[in-house]
């Protein structure tokens, strides 16, 4: 179902990237030159609806890449009882006033963060949450059950719910 954005849908989504806290990025860019798949920790959600994270720099040079790219980031935690794909924009945090005035760095680790990492920062435009528990605790039985029949049911049975909080 899709939802219009409010605080409370943001205050939403933030707890969950939270509460998951990495996921899988993606740069879907067409670029021949882009920032590599890879599994990324959240330092945090900001109000503006903002992902903020550090992903490996790359070797060619900076510059080379693009600053502004589509994104999908899959947040999944084994457990958690939910997952979040979230699609959006990212850019290449420069600005050093940017990158201090958003994320605090220790003074002992900013030198080897600035050489190893860059910071990204992706505007939610869209979030897709699914629920992957059920409502109701089954037997193992009744969860062996279901599984194999899952593996030959074709459709999909979830549903999202989905958030647009860039509007």
């Amino acid at each position: 179902m899709a939802l219009m954005a409010t605080n409370q849908q943001l205050n939403f989504l933030q707890e969950k990237i939270r509460e998951i806290g990495s996921a899988l990025f993606f740069n879907l860019s067409d670029s021949v030159l882009k920032l590599p798949t890879s599994i990324v920790t959240t330092l945090r959600v900001d109000d503006y609806g903002f992902v903020w994270f550090f992903v490996q720099k790359p070797m060619q040079n900076l510059k080379e890449f693009e600053r502004e790219f589509p994104v999908r980031l899959d947040f999944f935690r084994k457990g958690s009882g939910c997952f979040l794909q979230v699609n959006g924009k990212g850019w290449v945090v420069t600005d050093p006033e940017e990158m201090t005035s958003f994320v605090t760095i220790p003074d002992d680790t900013r030198q080897v963060v600035s050489e190893e990492m860059i910071l990204v920062k992706v505007k939610i435009m869209r979030a897709d949450y699914y629920e992957t528990r059920s409502a109701n605790q089954q037997s193992w039985w009744q969860s062996a059950v279901n599984t194999v029949t899952a593996w030959f049911r074709t459709s999909n049975n979830l549903r999202p719910d989905i958030y647009y909080p860039a509007s």
